[in-house]
């Protein structure tokens, strides 16, 4: 039984509904919503619910009311970054009725004449603005949910920031209704204040001529990251995250973190990709978040602590990175038996000590064993020859 509908609404109100859209609005004993979509149904004595924070609160008195009709009016649609979600979260799809209307990201690319298929969208409702980083690139079409008047310039600062002056921004108000307007500009000119609270941020990024530009594939360059000399290489790096295998929606802990660049690359691998990083050390810690931040994922999880007591507490991994701490005595073997079925253990060593307990360990439980060897070239007087980094032996193993 179909007891709750969730309804999206856009610019127009009650007008804008297709016949079948009303007739849920209308049959329903409870509407629930936000102030300004209760405000488009007169009022009539029907019982009503304002989202109260946390969300969570409101969904629980939604629930409690199981198999009365409700109504819950929502912005657009409401499966995309809407209420859509956390309903679906609790709420079996069988038990809702939901009526999309277009979302403020279709609505932004009909009016810019941008293919919905093409661009990134996001949302920055109640998140970071950093998320921005990760998808900046020469050329990309990005869409952006807002969290208020205040986001245009935020946005435009970051892009000043990072070298995307010259991008070009629009921001779209209450598009689909009588007050739409459309305010264009570019990052570095970007001065428009008297912006509405809702609002939609679209950008065509364009990079400064000297940028270096970041790729999404693993194997960043080491000047990309904030260290102290502890730091997986560049080469190691692409090599170890290869052997980690990121999927899409799985955890990574990466143990012994240093500046977190294993951590921060699984995660800009795919947007829903979850890490934790373990560091001891305060001003590493530090370095982790500033990192994470600086290169577009911000969700990063930095723990404070020593393997293996500091693995104790923590969510289940899809995949382990050891980087540091292999002298440890447990710590290999706290995150293997941490794993999930199908999980990856891949940990480096570049000490004759950490190299022979990987050795034991793979000698009692398998795996495999390979050793890395990155030489470059460099100047010896007037030529030039190889000078060879410290190898690096890597345990890579799956548990079956």
């Amino acid at each position: 039984m179909k007891w709750l509908s969730v309804v999206g609404i856009g610019e127009e109100g009650l007008a804008g509904l297709t016949p079948s859209a009303r007739s849920l609005v209308d049959g329903a004993k409870v509407l629930v919503g936000g102030a300004r979509h209760l405000a488009v149904v007169p009022l009539d004595g029907r019982e009503r619910l304002a989202w109260m924070s946390p969300l969570s609160a409101t969904i629980d008195d939604i629930v409690r009311r199981r198999g009365t009709a409700i109504c819950v009016l929502a912005t657009g649609d409401p499966m995309h970054y809407g209420v859509g979600v956390a309903l679906a979260r609790r709420i079996p799809a069988e038990e809702m009725a939901i009526i999309p209307s277009p979302s403020a990201v279709s609505l932004a690319c009909a009016r810019l004449g941008w293919a919905v298929a093409d661009v990134v969208a996001l949302t920055l409702h109640g998140r970071p603005l950093e998320l921005l980083n990760a998808y900046l690139q020469p050329g990309a079409r990005l869409v952006i949910l807002s969290d208020g008047k205040k986001t245009p310039a935020a946005v435009a600062g970051l892009l000043r920031s990072g070298g995307f002056r010259m991008s070009r921004m629009w921001v779209l108000e209450h598009m689909g209704g009588p007050e739409e307007r459309v305010v264009a500009g570019t990052a570095e000119t970007w001065k428009a204040l008297d912006i509405a609270d809702f609002n939609t941020v679209a950008i065509e990024c364009a990079a400064d001529t000297a940028l270096p530009v970041l790729p999404r594939i693993p194997g960043l360059p080491d000047s990309a990251f904030h260290h102290d000399g502890q730091l997986t290489k560049q080469e190691v790096r692409a090599i170890t995250l290869a052997a980690l295998a990121p999927i899409p929606g799985q955890l990574l802990w990466d143990v012994g973190a240093g500046c977190g660049s294993v951590a921060i690359e699984w995660m800009r691998t795919h947007h829903t990709c979850r890490a934790v990083a373990i560091e001891r050390d305060a001003d590493r810690r530090r370095n982790i978040a500033d990192n994470a931040s600086a290169l577009g994922v911000p969700g990063l999880d930095v723990v404070a602590g020593e393997a293996p007591d500091a693995l104790k507490a923590l969510p289940q991994p899809d995949a382990a990175f050891v980087g540091g701490g292999l002298s440890s005595a447990g710590v290999v073997e706290s995150c293997w038996s941490a794993l999930k079925p199908g999980g990856r253990l891949v940990a480096n060593a570049v000490t004759i000590e950490g190299e022979a307990e990987l050795v034991a360990w793979q000698g009692r439980t398998g795996g495999a064993l390979t050793r890395i060897a990155i030489s470059r070239a460099e100047p010896v007087g007037g030529f030039h020859g190889w000078r060879q980094s410290m190898p690096v032996t890597q345990l890579a193993a799956t548990k079956r």
